[in-house]
């Protein structure tokens, strides 16, 4: 197996990353620097990162913001500004924190998941390929909550569906937590996040989106952060 992908199952960084120290020679296997891409391992083996490697990743950022509507998570959209430009000094929440904004910070930032262009809450965004991988990748167990306001009636029978038996693309969906918070707004967690997942699910229930907003990434919370500004990810602030 290449070693790149092992680093990556394993959750040491991302496989761009892998890439990367390899290339400078910052990775050992079975204690045997590694400088050369594409090299196959045993995917027992025993993988070491040069403390070069471990002092990068201790300098990439991983940024909370809390998205106004009509920004788009990802790549921009004609008319549309995209959330990362939201990210600078102007805009950071609780300036009074040891770690300050720097434009360095903006390198390779990406969102860590979708939030649609008309739904508002918590984003995350990093320059960290562990936290990326932990977020979104193809196993994620880390849930997500939102708050849900709709318009429709919903049946019992249709409030089960959502909480397990749809399916999206042909494919079913993981089972949900879905509970009615008041006479219009429902609560999801999910383990998964398909394009505008939550919108369809409640059209097929006979219900219609007109407000959704993210509050939760694990145990990471949006709290009271000002809508329009971020904050860094803290140390003692695991998903």
């Amino acid at each position: 197996m290449r070693l790149s992908k092992v680093m990556a199952e394993r959750g040491i960084c991302s496989r761009r990353e892998a890439d990367e120290f390899i290339e400078r020679g910052w990775v050992f296997v079975d204690g045997k620097r590694v400088s050369e891409l594409g090299v196959r391992i045993d995917p027992q083996a025993r993988i070491t990162l040069a403390p070069e490697a471990t002092r990068t990743q201790q300098q990439r950022v991983t940024i909370l913001l809390h998205k106004p509507v009509g920004y788009v998570s990802g790549q921009p959209e004609p008319g549309y500004a995209p959330a990362v430009s939201l990210i600078g000094a102007d805009n950071q929440f609780d300036r009074d924190s040891a770690q300050r904004f720097h434009p360095s910070q903006l390198k390779n930032l990406a969102p860590a998941g979708r939030l649609d262009i008309d739904s508002t809450g918590l984003l995350v965004l990093t320059q960290d390929g562990r936290i990326a991988r932990q977020l979104i990748g193809e196993h994620s167990e880390v849930d997500k909550e939102y708050l849900v306001r709709v318009e429709g009636s919903l049946t019992a029978d249709g409030l089960a569906l959502l909480n397990h038996g749809l399916e999206l693309d042909g494919r079913r969906l993981r089972p949900a937590k879905v509970e009615w918070l008041n006479d219009d707004q429902l609560r999801f967690v999910l383990r998964e996040g398909r394009k505008r997942q939550i919108r369809r699910m409640c059209e097929l229930v006979g219900l219609t989106v007109v407000g959704l907003k993210r509050v939760r990434i694990g145990r990471v919370r949006l709290g009271e952060l000002p809508l329009g500004q971020w904050r860094f990810l803290r140390d003692d602030e695991p998903f």
